[in-house]
């Protein structure tokens, strides 16, 4: 009942609009309740300017993380967004791969504090320090004051040096046609159109030592003139009928002479043709030494010792009256193995203690031309050094990549371009391509510097270590020719 001027019926209204507005209000609640999921992924998307975005590797896979607004890869200065097929590595069939959880969200791109990693290895020699060198083409010999020079010198020390021909006792003249030098035990001629590549070859020595006069030694003749018969007759052909193989001998047809005893042992030692060619003479005794001349040397051998070479390179040159005196040295360095040694690479440095910003991007570049590496934080080269990339045939690709994934070890096997791989136990594996390329440390070689691996990148075992700990995934890998 209303009342005319009576407050009552103002208490009813006034009860009612508050009942009104505590179900608008809750009405509002239950909207806005059922709208927030739905806006969710929208404040989510308009948030990650500062976030890292979530790509997936491959369907069903965990997600990768990358750089927002970036491709996964550009490779070969070409954009891919998209995987490739062929993957040689599922990061989702592996359940040691650290990937990002899509429930966790979105990881920051805060980096840790440099203090909480350990620090970086010792930096290699950087590739713009190596020191330019080569070793000298010309060396001059005190022992005998004469010069050895180019491929002459490399053969000479290749086959021990004055412990294999003795020292150089004439200069390089021409002879026949050839440049030859002689030397104490042997004479070397170039030969520069060989078919087969062998510029340097041995001269035969042995035919000049044939006696110039077969004598037969009569009674009452000079020891020379009978010890000269008897070497003469040394060198008739032999014949492979009074050979008596049951006492040692054999018989080289090639030149009709035999070898027997300790020379032949001392011949064959010495690697046969390879090095004195074959027998010229039959084996013969003079003044209790018995002697047997080769193609390209003398042997003798005293009562009760061992076959030992003769100089003789010195006897040809001495009998041809060759030139044999001493030159001038001028500025040529003194020969000495130690000018072939490379001089050592700068030591290598730990970065200087400079400031680091714990938030700046992380961020790897190799070097292919160079097989040289350089981690970076910001502008600060923290580490840099030889590392390995493909070799020719599994090329390492060049671009920009992203680490996708990481495994702390991995077993290494298959089969790429028709070669069979299985290497256990690599350690600290990053994936930066969904095709199987990684940094990984290497425990097989320490070849670092060259080309050595089927595509990935050989990181010696500390600095493996230490990139593991220090890169998370979404490092940004720069590739360089």
């Amino acid at each position: 009942m209303i009342w005319p001027g009576a407050r009552g019926p103002i208490q009813v209204n006034q009860g009612r609009s508050a009942r009104e507005r505590r179900s608008h209000i809750a009405l509002s609640l239950l909207i806005l309740s059922l709208l927030v999921p739905l806006l969710m992924p929208i404040a989510t998307i308009a948030a990650q300017d500062e976030e890292v975005a979530i790509v997936p590797v491959d369907e069903g896979a965990p997600p990768v993380a990358v750089l927002p607004d970036e491709p996964v890869a550009v490779i070969d200065g070409e954009a891919v967004s998209e995987p490739v097929a062929e993957a040689a590595y599922d990061p989702a069939l592996d359940p040691q791969a650290v990937a990002v959880d899509p429930a966790a969200g979105a990881p920051e791109m805060e980096m840790a504090p440099s203090a909480s990693l350990p620090a970086p290895p010792p930096s290699g020699a950087a590739a713009a320090a190596t020191v330019e060198w080569s070793p000298p083409r010309t060396v001059y010999i005190p022992e005998t004051g004469q010069l050895i020079d180019g491929v002459f010198l490399d053969l000479w020390r290749g086959w021990g040096a004055a412990n294999g021909f003795g020292y150089p006792i004439t200069p390089e003249f021409e002879e026949n046609g050839r440049i030859v030098q002689y030397y104490g035990y042997a004479k070397l001629e170039y030969w520069p159109d060989d078919p087969n590549g062998n510029v340097v070859q041995f001269g035969n020595l042995g035919e000049a030592t044939r006696p110039f006069v077969l004598r037969r030694g009569a009674p009452g003749e000079s020891t020379a003139v009978v010890e000269a018969a008897i070497a003469a007759r040394a060198w008739l052909p032999g014949s492979s009928n009074a050979v008596d193989e049951e006492t040692g001998a054999r018989y080289i047809e090639a030149t009709n002479h035999s070898l027997t005893g300790e020379m032949r042992a001392y011949w064959e030692a010495m690697g046969e043709t390879s090095f004195l060619g074959n027998p010229l003479s039959e084996q013969y005794e003079v003044g209790g030494i018995t002697y047997q001349v080769f193609e390209r040397g003398k042997v003798a051998q005293e009562p009760g010792g061992y076959p030992y070479l003769l100089p003789i390179g010195e006897l040809v040159a001495t009998r041809y009256g060759l030139d044999m005196n001493p030159i001038g040295q001028g500025a040529l360095p003194a020969y000495s193995e130690e000018l072939f040694v490379p001089p050592p690479l700068p030591e290598p440095s730990v970065a200087a203690a400079v400031e680091v910003d714990p938030n700046a991007e992380r961020s790897i570049e190799v070097s292919i031309s160079q097989q040289y590496m350089w981690a970076r934080q910001g502008n600060v080269t923290l580490w840099e050094g030889y590392i390995s990339t493909g070799k020719p045939g599994f090329d390492t690709p060049t671009g920009t990549f992203f680490i996708n994934s990481k495994l702390p070890v991995q077993d290494m096997e298959g089969v790429i371009g028709g070669e069979y791989y299985n290497v256990p136990e690599v350690p600290d594996v990053m994936y930066f391509t969904d095709r199987g390329h990684a940094f990984h440390g290497t425990y097989w070689h320490n070849n670092f510097g060259a080309p050595m691996s089927h595509g990935c990148i050989n990181l010696p075992m500390d600095v493996a270590s230490w990139v593991y700990q220090w890169a998370d995934v979404g490092t940004r890998v720069d590739i360089v020719p």
